[in-house]
């Protein structure tokens, strides 16, 4: 088990770099090649009203001058140990992990990414446990009473909840439990965990609930047809056969062997959902990494946005990592290769 362990942390480590390497080259070596040049790169740092003297001045700073090879390097550089940015006249020293500087903001990325992550991090646990209990639940109940009124109803809820886009149900949410009920408190309200642990849950319901209904409604219709597929095998009429209680086999047996693509599944949207929850996070107005993205596009400015592509690219990562060790876990034989 160590060394399977050694070997995916290796592997991981490995698509690391070959992802930051992509990244760069999208945001670098792609517009190159389409014909720009370093002062129309520089631009794309400076916001949405450039002068000559603050591209020519971000230019210099990032030395986009130099070949791609040596921007990497760079760039690789300065996440293990800092970077200064020197234009001739003053430094500016970022230090490690340097995402970049923002010269739109005149400041670091890092403690930006940092300062918003406790934000999305709150909304993509809080929304995980709920989508991940009740979708599950209800697959499993679905499958239990195929054909049942609970079994139709369920699987038309999760319908509607896969149709409808989270800003419909958001804002839907809003205007009735926020605005007309005012159950819960309006979009943009959010208190840190460690000040008020009430307050920040009561702030936190509307866009986790919004969040799950759309994951919970998939893993319902995956958890169903599963569950449907399992339970008809011979091992499960086996463990019948030897008298075990139908709670043992069905949560034991049956959910045990179902819910294998559930943890890859979840694995790869709770990574994601770590990068930033978009449209959640800018419906409710929550200052998410999500949110962030959206105004650094608009904004124009480019090292916020490929920190954030970065971050997410990490957390992707570490999820396909945690749920590579959760299969090693649950069966031997991804260990040894499938081999008995």
């Amino acid at each position: 088990m160590l060394n399977y362990i050694i070997r995916r942390i290796i592997a991981g480590a490995g698509l690391l770099l070959v992802v930051s390497l992509v990244v760069f080259a999208i945001f670098f070596l792609v517009p190159r090649l389409a014909g720009a040049t370093p002062d129309s790169l520089a631009t794309r740092y400076v916001g949405r009203a450039p002068t000559p003297e603050a591209v020519a001045a971000v230019r210099d700073r990032l030395n986009l001058d130099d070949p791609i090879i040596v921007q990497y390097g760079r760039f690789v550089r300065g996440l293990f140990v800092g970077y200064d940015y020197d234009s001739g006249t003053d430094v500016i020293h970022c230090d490690a992990p340097c995402f970049g500087y923002s010269f739109v903001t005149n400041s670091e990325i890092w403690p930006q990414l940092l300062d918003r992550l406790p934000v999305t991090a709150s909304l993509a646990v809080g929304a995980a446990v709920i989508w991940l209990v009740a979708g599950v639940a209800v697959g499993v109940l679905s499958a239990l009473r195929r054909g049942s009124l609970l079994d139709r109803a369920a699987m038309m809820t999760a319908l509607a909840g896969v149709s409808l886009p989270i800003f419909f149900t958001g804002l839907v949410s809003l205007a009735l439990f926020a605005y007309y009920l005012p159950i819960f408190p309006p979009g943009g309200s959010y208190t840190p965990f460690t000040e008020n642990p009430l307050a920040w849950a009561h702030g936190l319901v509307l866009p986790w609930i919004t969040l799950a209904f759309l994951y919970a409604a998939m893993y319902a219709r995956l958890t169903r047809a599963g569950m449907l597929d399992t339970m008809g095998e011979d091992f499960i009429r086996t463990a019948r056969a030897k008298g075990l209680p139908e709670r043992t086999v069905v949560a034991k047996h049956g959910l045990r062997a179902a819910i294998t693509p559930i943890i890859t599944i979840f694995g790869l949207d709770f990574g994601l959902m770590l990068g930033g929850a978009v449209l959640t996070e800018s419906t409710f107005s929550l200052p998410g990494l999500g949110k962030f993205a959206v105004d650094a596009i608009r904004g124009n400015d480019l090292p916020a946005v490929l920190g954030v592509t970065l971050l997410t690219a990490f957390f992707v990562v570490l999820a396909n990592l945690v749920v590579d060790l959760l299969y090693a876990w649950a069966d031997p034989r991804v260990r040894t290769g499938g081999r008995a």
